[in-house]
């Protein structure tokens, strides 16, 4: 097996080359529908909290990590999917469960603890599992990296071009999750693509003081894969390098790592006041929407009518699935215990 690791930052230019017009504004498209989303849940998780702030409370219970800012990671990678691939995501996991094709309304159901929802009610925000997407999240860290493993050691037993993409932080890049991972991936050669969403901040540690190397992407030489970071939140760049990546896995030449540099625009988990980041200031700059809308824009490929009617059809569809959860029945309690076993 040979080695090609290297950290590169695909330019805009270079990566729009391949992708017409029309991928551009899909990309976009899928970005401003993941920010909507985001938006949604943010006021539905708020609205009724109160004082106190009690997280089992209100219509959407639990704890709550949302994606705003990530959204160019999971669009350039999901652009290259179909729902036959298998997508292992972390406990912030709704740009990649919209990307991926998910069904908004089961998933928000799901997130407000419907009977509706995709695990009935059962598993909420962190713990959406999809067989039609499959697609699988969880709150432990770097926990999907080993899932990923199995999903793509069957597709390969049985032959298919199928590959999966097994999704983590940049915190949990130091788990030995991640490591053994890489290795046996290596070892198996499986068709995975590993990414690392590295938005500098664990709950609330900078990864200058928890990693030992600038990049993850770096680590892949380890375990003998190519190994590629991107700089800037650029979609267009992240398109670039998951391409490849995933044409690799589907020609059965093995896994490779990804690590994008990306963006937490809003705290670890809502509640988060993130009195530990200093430049919380210069975060809503850094917006990685508006400026894609602005590179479309300027090629032309966008107009105000344009952008009007994407957010428009983002907002239905995005409210549509919060009224089907706000009017789905909430679990029977007599049925606690069902369901446990498949």
């Amino acid at each position: 097996m040979t080695t090609d690791t290297h950290v590169s930052t695909p330019s805009g230019a270079a990566s729009a080359r391949a992708l017409d017009g029309e991928a551009r504004v899909r990309l976009y498209e899928t970005m401003v529908l993941s920010r909507t989303y985001e938006e949604a849940i943010l006021r539905e998780y708020h609205a009724d909290k109160g004082p106190g702030f009690d997280i089992g409370k209100g219509l959407v219970p639990g704890e709550m990590h949302l994606s705003a800012g990530q959204e160019p990671v999971a669009a350039g990678v999901c652009a290259h999917l179909t729902t036959d691939d298998g997508v292992t995501a972390t406990h912030r996991p709704h740009h990649f469960a919209i990307a991926h094709g998910m069904d908004l309304r089961k998933m928000t159901a799901e997130i407000f603890g419907r009977e509706t929802g995709l695990g009935r009610g059962r598993g909420g925000h962190m713990h959406l599992f999809d067989p039609d997407t499959h697609f699988s999240c969880s709150g432990i860290i770097a926990e999907g990296y080993p899932p990923a493993l199995g999903q793509a050691f069957a597709f390969k037993r049985k032959g298919t071009d199928r590959v999966v993409v097994a999704v983590t932080g940049e915190g949990a890049a130091n788990q030995g999750a991640f490591h053994e991972s890489l290795n046996l991936a290596a070892a198996w050669n499986l068709p995975v693509v590993f990414i690392v969403e590295d938005n500098d901040w664990g709950i609330s540690v900078p990864k200058s003081a928890c990693t030992a190397i600038p990049s993850n992407a770096d680590r892949a030489a380890g375990y003998g894969i190519p190994g590629e970071r991107v700089e800037d939140n650029d979609v267009e760049a992240v398109h670039a390098a998951a391409g490849n990546a995933v044409a690799r896995a589907r020609a059965g030449q093995g896994p490779s790592l990804i690590e994008v540099h990306t963006l937490r625009m809003w705290g670890h988990f809502e509640g988060d006041a993130q009195g530990y980041r200093p430049e919380l200031a210069e975060v809503p700059a850094q917006d990685p929407i508006p400026r894609y809308e602005q590179t479309l824009r300027t090629a032309g490929l966008l107009d105000d009518d344009a952008v009007a009617r994407i957010k428009a059809a983002a907002s239905e569809r995005v409210e549509d699935a919060v009224v089907f959860a706000q009017n789905s029945s909430l679990p029977d309690p007599a049925q606690a215990t069902a369901y446990v076993f498949a």
